[in-house]
């Protein structure tokens, strides 16, 4: 029965916590150690002050159920962990009575289905933009082809080398405008989907940022050396990384302190699918942030911050991931900007 419940615990996406009369931390399931981003083994005999050092508030929750030893559930409640943003979380403590007296902690964490919502409506709204954006090149790439055509046939009858300048002109222009439809409307060739290391793709991403910006970047990396290979498209997942860090580059000016970081996310949600393992690389600024007035369009085609930007890098990375069936969040203010890349972890991993 004891080896059930354990599965059972292990198998819910609600944080199930256990702590003795003395608040010390007895039992944590694994959605509860994704919750904390912290093992069982580091945590384990904590006190619950120690625990939750920045949520004064429900510590006061717990410590009042178990000396009033009644049943209590609060909606809402401001999750404060020192190493991560707010959570807003519904929280309910109920008393033990299998004789150790303890308190029973089932912390669900609310702005998870907010986000899942958002993303929904996100990805729709993207489908339909991208519908759209095809039906656009279509149409442009069309009579561009007619342009650049005639402009070969006129060349061909001007004997004015000055003359054909202009007729080069024309064709340069005509490419460069093909050239950045096709940009917009991202890769379309299929995924060849092999088994990649993230640590070697995101070192290959690294050396070519060096090497472009010399002097005056930092790169630190923080890499989790359990993370298992990913199944990828290695040169699309290539590119939509450097984007996101050549992003992060242009943010700081070229001067600023770019952070990697790899890590296995356990029993997260992705659309509708909910895998046990994914593999997470949060790329960290510490550039001024991003307006508020653009965080929900930032992934649109042509939607930029900086005058001489195209506002296609951040589409793109987001249409190579999103093929791969990953998500991309992004949490910023100033000083402090990261977008994190969520994919799912299958085969042997799933």
């Amino acid at each position: 029965m004891a080896v059930n419940t354990q599965r059972l615990l292990d198998s819910l996406s609600t944080a199930v916590l256990t702590f003795d009369t003395a608040l010390r931390l007895m039992t944590i399931n694994p959605a509860g150690e994704m919750l904390f981003e912290i093992s069982a083994k580091k945590v384990l005999g904590q006190h619950l002050i120690d625990l939750l050092p920045a949520s004064p508030g429900l510590v006061r929750i717990l410590q009042s159920t178990l000396k009033q030893r009644r049943a209590f559930t609060a909606r809402s409640v401001a999750l404060r962990l020192p190493w991560r943003r707010p959570l807003t979380i519904d929280c309910t403590v109920t008393p033990m009575t299998d004789g150790t007296d303890g308190l029973l902690v089932e912390i669900m964490q609310v702005d998870r289905w907010l986000r899942l919502a958002r993303e929904g409506s996100q990805h729709e709204r993207q489908a339909a933009n991208r519908a759209v954006m095809r039906g656009l090149a279509h149409e442009i790439k069309n009579p561009l082809g007619g342009l650049r055509g005639a402009a070969q046939l006129l060349e061909r009858e001007l004997k004015d080398a000055a003359l054909r300048d202009y007729t080069h002109i024309i064709i340069h222009e005509a490419d460069r405008l093909r050239n950045l439809v096709d940009r917009m409307i991202g890769p379309s060739r299929p995924l060849n989907l092999q088994p990649v290391n993230i640590h070697s793709v995101l070192e290959h991403i690294r050396k070519l940022i060096v090497v472009e910006n010399p002097v005056g970047l930092t790169i630190d990396r923080h890499y989790d050396p359990s993370l298992p290979e990913v199944l990828a498209d290695q040169g699309q997942l290539i590119q939509a990384l450097l984007n996101i860090v050549r992003n992060a580059v242009q943010a700081t000016d070229g001067r600023g302190t770019i952070v990697l970081t790899t890590r296995v996310q356990r029993g997260y949600i992705i659309g509708r699918q909910r895998h046990r393992l994914a593999a997470r690389i949060d790329i960290e600024d510490n550039g001024p942030g991003i307006p508020e007035s653009l965080r929900e369009q930032i992934f649109y085609p042509m939607v930029t911050g900086r005058p001489e930007g195209t506002g296609l890098g951040l589409s793109i990375a987001q249409e190579i991931v999103a093929r791969h069936d990953g998500l991309i969040e992004v949490a910023s203010k100033p000083a402090h900007t990261v977008f994190s890349i969520y994919l799912p972890l299958r085969n042997n991993h799933e």
